[in-house]
């Protein structure tokens, strides 16, 4: 049987997952209802975060398919999964044209040499304009240079949501139209994945991505490249250091739709799971003989932000969480070390682990996820990574894409500008405009809320990080001030309806509070401490103003994210399994007014 690998690579939303979950239940491979997004997480979100793979069978090909994130926080389980595929197909939602997200994978994929194969999606919409896209899309592949091979790309139209793919935007669509179209494209367009010469040789393969399994421990999903993997044969791991140790294959699984299948063996070409190596790690070599070259290695790119993970110390620490000692969180982060990839932990200083990852989303879903399995944490500040080169002292640098309607560009311009970013470019088009801006990942943390709030919850803001440039200098942020309670007890209805014209409050009444914790921010920029189970003054007399009805307004619910976005350098921000909580690092008076003296 001969084998096909593609990946499916776009922007967030551009329709990737469900454009393979159809091509999975038209090829017999998934029941009805059945997605590639699974965790729960994503589910709600409507993003993938983890890439996945699947495969089909259609006329007596395999098609293996893998399925990536189209965020650029998982920007490295994207460039893993390229190294291990033939093709690409490039999803282009037709009305929203090619995003930062569809620049950052097409110039990977390109740069490896693939010839993508371009899906353009959703030309059902309403303001669809496919023959635009096409236009835009070729001028991204001659933007990010690519060869006329890989600039003459055959392109398919599809609406991913009722899985109907055309050749040609004047065909009509028949009843029963389905994706059959796009499947003969990739047939014919993607090249096998061995040859027969290469099934002759020893066996190789390589891992792209890891898995865990409770009862079989790590798992590779790799790549055969020569050769026959068989289950149960004797392996050399070859690492990028060039050291090599034995290993043993206990089982050994290929894919089938979405779900892994026991196998024997796999030919040159496939994409398996394999397990026994418990310490298997990405991009080295798998070979059944010690004298093979080992295969080129697969670079993630750094990490761009840093925070501390500590205990957490609240006074209500402990009420929620069932795992709440340094030793829990530190196995914690062991364990998701083995198949994060993107993720740095410094384990040296005790107690506290210094965490870095690819932006705020991607440290907001290990957190999520943490709390989720019953852990409290308490974290501080997201800080950005600076590097030293030459004597300069450099920073991460964002492209940053925003679609909005014209009324609201002015507020998003003056803002990033206040924030070092510099305007690229601007493109109008009826009452919609583009801005492309470029600054340091700095300006761009703490940015988002004030974006949704500046576009009354109409713009989209999508980024991309393009590397490391010169020291920003300071930046200036509007900052509010922090409104911080001065006793422990319940929050009462009356002291919250008299504090919340001093800001917004991140708390409702009958919330319990302690002291030194962050219940708002102030609009004036000062901190502010309050005493929010103040009742009302009973007497005797009856005025009118005193019985006045109290009208609260709903309180800025905290979110993992948004509290990594409002919480200041002297913060931590506190995460148990049911509360997201903002404190002072000092929780008494006295205290942070020693710290600011210190």
């Amino acid at each position: 049987m001969e084998i096909r690998n593609i990946a499916i690579i776009a922007h967030v939303d551009h329709g990737k997952t469900t454009l393979t979950d159809a091509l999975l239940r038209q090829t017999g491979a998934a029941e009805e209802g059945v997605s590639m997004d699974s965790n729960a997480l994503e589910l709600e979100r409507g993003i993938t975060i983890y890439s996945k793979n699947a495969a089909v069978s259609y006329k007596d090909t395999k098609i293996n398919i893998v399925d990536t994130p189209g965020h650029a926080d998982f920007g490295s389980e994207v460039e893993r999964v390229l190294r291990s595929i033939d093709s690409v197909l490039l999803v282009v939602d037709a009305q929203e044209g090619p995003m930062p997200q569809t620049r950052f994978v097409l110039k990977k994929s390109l740069e490896l040499g693939l010839k993508p194969i371009v899906v353009i999606n959703k030309i059902d919409k309403p303001a669809a304009d496919p023959h635009k896209c096409e236009e835009q899309v070729l001028e991204l592949f001659l933007e990010l240079g690519a060869t006329d091979e890989q600039a003459d790309f055959p392109v398919v139209y599809t609406i991913g949501k009722q899985g109907i793919a055309k050749l040609k935007l004047s065909d009509d669509t028949p009843a029963g139209a389905d994706l059959t179209p796009l499947l003969d494209t990739i047939l014919e367009r993607v090249p096998a994945a061995a040859s027969k010469e290469a099934l002759a040789l020893p066996a190789r393969a390589q891992p792209f991505n890891l898995a865990y399994d409770n009862f079989l421990g790590r798992l590779a999903i790799a790549r055969v490249y020569d050769g026959v993997l068989k289950s149960g044969d004797s392996v050399f791991v070859k690492g990028a250091n060039g050291e090599t140790r034995n290993g043993k294959l206990t089982k050994l699984f290929t894919f089938h739709g979405l779900k892994r299948v026991d196998a024997a063996s796999a030919d040159a070409g496939d994409i398996v799971m394999v397990a026994g190596l418990p310490d298997i790690f990405i991009g080295e070599t798998i070979a059944t003989n010690a004298d093979v070259d080992a295969l080129p290695s697969i670079h993630v790119d750094d990490p761009t932000i840093t925070l501390n993970f500590l205990v957490n110390s609240s006074p209500f620490s402990g009420r929620e969480g069932t795992y709440v000692t340094s030793r829990q969180i530190r196995d914690r982060l062991e364990r998701e070390l083995e198949v994060n990839v993107g993720l740095r932990v410094d384990f040296s200083e005790g107690d506290t682990f210094k965490v870095s990852g690819r932006g705020e989303l991607h440290i907001a879903i290990l957190l999520e996820n943490m709390r989720r399995e019953g852990y409290e944490v308490q974290v501080s500040q997201p800080q950005v990574i600076f590097r030293e080169e030459n004597g300069k002292k450099l920073e991460p640098y964002e492209e940053v894409v925003i679609d909005t309607p014209s009324e609201y560009q002015g507020p998003i311009i003056e803002r990033l500008g206040t924030r070092k970013f510099i305007i690229k470019d601007m493109k109008v088009h009826e009452n919609q405009v583009r801005l492309i801006f470029e600054g340091p990942t700095r300006g761009l943390l703490g940015y988002r809320n004030q974006f949704v709030l500046d576009t009354k919850g109409e713009g989209i803001i999508s980024s991309r990080t393009i590397g490391f440039r010169d020291h920003a200098g300071e930046i200036k942020k509007k900052q509010v001030g922090s409104m911080i309670s001065m006793v422990s007890g319940k929050a009462l209805g009356y002291a919250l309806w008299n504090l919340q014209e001093r800001g917004v409050l991140y708390i409702g009444p009958g919330s319990e509070v302690y002291e030194g914790q962050v219940m708002g921010n102030t609009s004036k920029g000062e901190e502010m401490t309050v005493n929010p189970s103040k009742g009302k003054q009973l007497t005797n007399m009856r005025s009118k103003s005193s019985d006045d009805a109290i009208q609260l307004v709903p309180p800025f619910e905290l979110t993992i994210e948004r509290g990594l976005e409002v919480m200041a350098e002297d913060e931590y921000l506190e995460i148990t399994p049911k509360s997201v909580r903002l404190r002072k690092q000092q929780l008494t008076d006295i205290d942070r007014t020693r710290a600011r003296r210190q």
